[in-house]
Order: C-alpha cells, then sequence, then structure tokens
C-alpha cells in the first residue's frame, strides 16, 4: 500500500471515528457534515474528497467487512470442505475489530435504525468470487451445479442476520457480534440443513 493510500484510509478512519462518536451522543439525523468535519479536524472540502453521505460512514464497515471474506476463504487450507472454510472466513472477518471499536460503532447505528434495511453483508462481484472459490474446492461447475451458489447465498444470510441481531441489541452488551455470527452460521452448518448426498 502506498502512502498516499496509507494517509487516505487515516483521514477515513478518522472521519470515522468522530461521526460515529457524534452519531450516538446527538443522534444520526441532528449530526451535520460539518460538525463531522470540525471533529475530525479537516476542512469541509476534505470531508467530501473521502466522504459521499453520512449514511456511507456507517454502511461502509460491513462493506468492507465482506470483502475481507474472500481474502479469508483463499487463504483457508486446501483440504478444507467448502463449508467449513466459508464459515471460519467469515467468522474470522467477524472478530477482525476492536471491541471498543464495534461497540462505538453498533452504538452510533442504534441512532439510524432505518438504514438497518439497507445493511448488504457483501456486494455481488464478491458474492460471485465467492461462489467460484466454493465451487473450486467442491470440484465442480457453478454453471451447472447450484449447490456452491446455495451454499454462499446460505451462509453470507446467516452472516448478515448475525450482524442486524447484533446491530439491533444494542440494549444487550452482553451479544457479541462474533457470538451473534457464530449463532447463525453454525445454523447452516448444522446436517438438518443439509440436503442428502
Amino acid at each position: 500500500m502506498s502512502l498516499r493510500e496509507r494517509q487516505r484510509r487515516q483521514v477515513r478512519a478518522e472521519i470515522q471515528h468522530a461521526a460515529f462518536a457524534l452519531f450516538a451522543k446527538s443522534g444520526f439525523d441532528e449530526v451535520t457534515t460539518e460538525q463531522i468535519a470540525a471533529a475530525a479536524g479537516i476542512s469541509p472540502s476534505t470531508y467530501f474528497r473521502h466522504v459521499r453521505s453520512k449514511e456511507d460512514l456507517l454502511l461502509d464497515p460491513v462493506r468492507e467487512g465482506g470483502a475481507g471474506i474472500a481474502a479469508l476463504l483463499e487463504g483457508r487450507p486446501d483440504e478444507e470442505p467448502a463449508d467449513i472454510a466459508l464459515a471460519q472466513a467469515i467468522l474470522t472477518r467477524s472478530t477482525a475489530l476492536g471491541i471498543e471499536e464495534l461497540e462505538q460503532w453498533r452504538a452510533a447505528f442504534a441512532t439510524a435504525p432505518h438504514l438497518l434495511d439497507r445493511v448488504a453483508l457483501i456486494p455481488p462481484d464478491h458474492r460471485a468470487r465467492l461462489v467460484e472459490l466454493a465451487a473450486h474446492r467442491m470440484d465442480t461447475d457453478p454453471g451447472t451445479d447450484s449447490g456452491p451458489g446455495l451454499l454462499v447465498h446460505l451462509m453470507l444470510a446467516a452472516a448478515e442476520f448475525g450482524y442486524l441481531r447484533w446491530l439491533r441489541s444494542a440494549q444487550n452488551p452482553s451479544a457479541s457480534l462474533p457470538v451473534c455470527v457464530e449463532a447463525a452460521v453454525a445454523a447452516v452448518l448444522d446436517e438438518r440443513w443439509r440436503a442428502p448426498r
């Protein structure tokens, strides 16, 4: 990663951190972009070079988290079955952020419940890559065998369910993101959900 890219990511992280604190304190709708820029110690023009919308500040961590799942799946041992490898990639990603950072994000998200319906764990191009990777592990063609696509979509739906459950449980600090995601993914891995071979 270039120095310029590292600096860009650092500024973006500072903007997000400032925004999350302001959202949690004052509410998503009450906070202006000018307030976020001031709290991050930057000008409004710098803010708009790094951020398209306030909504993206809350939704991007989910999108970024999903993008990392494919890379984690590629790094899993070759002999691991597709369902186990995908589950482990999802669970590993759910533990990538620190507890304090996650709780700040959840508190900020709690002030914008209307955005919960827009939470999508992973964009279509990354879903397609995951289907390819699962098909490779299953030694099958995803164009003729629906198994890899079904597996990926079920796993991601479970992970999204876990994320949403965690986001909605802001009043219950004992509900951690990894626990919510693991419980949802485990239901997909349960033998009762598998088609007969």
